[in-house]
Formats: C-alpha cells, structure tokens, sequence
C-alpha cells in the first residue's frame, strides 16, 4: 500500500496546521516573537516539512507570522499602526462588500445576524464575544456573492481577533454594542449608505485599556470591539 500524501492531502493537512496555529496565536496562546520550529511543529501533527512550510506561508501570508534570515519563522508582533492598517482595510472592504451585499440581503439573513448582536451583548467572555462578533460582520456581507473578497475579509477578521484578544483575554466586560443595531436598522430601511458609514465608523473604532501582564505589571493594550 502506497502511504505517500497526494497533493489534495498535504493541502489538507497544511490547510489544517495552520488553522490551529492560528487559532492559538490568535488567542494568546503562542506570544508574539515566539519562534515557530519546523520539527516541533512537524513531530505534533505527524506530519513532514512540507505542509508545515506551507502552513507556516499561510500564517505569513494573513499576517500571523514572520520569516527573518537567521531567526526563522516566528509569531508577529504587532502595534498601533498594524492596528489601524487592519481597521482601515476592514472599513474599505467590507463597506464594499456590503454595498454588493444590500440587494441580496433577506429578512432572514438580517433575522440572524440580530441574533449574533444579541449573542455579542450576551457573551459571557471575548472568546464568545469574538465568534458572534464575526458571525454578524459574515451575515450582513456574505450576499455580496464576490469570494475572493470575503477571503480577504475573513483574514482582516483574524487579524482583528488576535487584537481583542490581546486586550480582553481577561477581564472581559460584556456591553451592549449599539452599533451592530443602529447597521441592521438601516439595513431593514434600505438606507444602505447610512448602514455603511456606520459601519465603517465601527470597524475603525481604536481605544486601550489596562491590561496585567504574566508578571503582574500592568500594559496599555489596543482595545477594539469592531
């Protein structure tokens, strides 16, 4: 029996490498400046170099990662201008989106994305909060029917979760986000230019907040909720 990967395989398996990756430095798991071991990764997903490397240029690629002569691929660091480069992308792109989106938009599709707001205001921590965040900002655009647009939107989502995350890991405060609201207002009145400057004002929305470091020390953190 021929045990070799075929291509559709090793794309799988890197495609499923680098989504638990992400999802770990996403969460604060893996800190940024840690160095990401081709081995270590390889020997825990049984797996050769060759999906790890693609794994690894997929997490380069959303901005997850970075690759230096000597130092090898380690988790990025980042700071307030990453912050608002992704922000301002997420304005753009997903205002667009949604522009393409409104005329495909259904009842039932603003009917869910309300209840992902009510999740949102109801979440008992960030991790909760994140996932029905996104949930609502897919709802509303996903009818624009363009995939390499929502792709692109889906990477500027996993950029901003890393940034929630890195302040509200702990000591999450539940609020009531008026914004996804006063979107979905418009939208059911068909003022889709209002739901959109809205929109935009929400995504590029950039404030901070103490947070406790490892050692205790306490850190000023980006804080967003868009």
């Amino acid at each position: 029996m021929d045990n070799r990967m075929s291509p559709d395989s090793q794309e799988t398996r890197a495609a499923r490498i680098s989504r638990i990756l992400a999802e770990r430095i996403i969460a604060g798991e893996i800190e940024p400046g840690t160095r990401l071991r081709q081995d270590h990764v390889a020997e825990e997903f049984g797996a050769s170099h060759v999906p790890v490397r693609e794994a690894f240029r997929k997490l380069e690629a959303q901005g997850l990662a970075v690759s230096t002569p000597r130092r090898g691929v380690r988790v990025a660091a980042f700071d307030l201008a990453e912050v608002r480069e992704v922000a301002q992308m997420r304005a753009a792109l997903e205002v667009l989106a949604l522009r393409h989106a409104a005329p495909n938009l259904a009842a039932a599709d603003l009917d869910a994305a309300e209840d992902a707001a009510r999740a949102c205001d109801t979440s008992g921590d960030v991790r909760a909060f994140e996932e029905a965040n996104r949930r609502f900002h897919r709802l509303i655009v996903t009818p624009c029917r363009m995939g390499r647009l929502l792709a692109t939107i889906d990477d500027l989502h996993a950029a901003s979760a890393r940034f929630l995350f890195a302040a509200w890991r702990s000591n999450w405060e539940a609020r009531t986000d008026h914004d996804h609201r006063a979107i979905l207002a418009a939208l059911r009145q068909a003022d889709v230019d209002g739901a959109c400057a809205i929109l935009a004002r929400h995504v590029q929305w950039i404030g901070h907040r103490p947070v406790l470091g490892k050692g205790g020390t306490a850190r000023e953190a980006f804080a967003i909720v868009g």
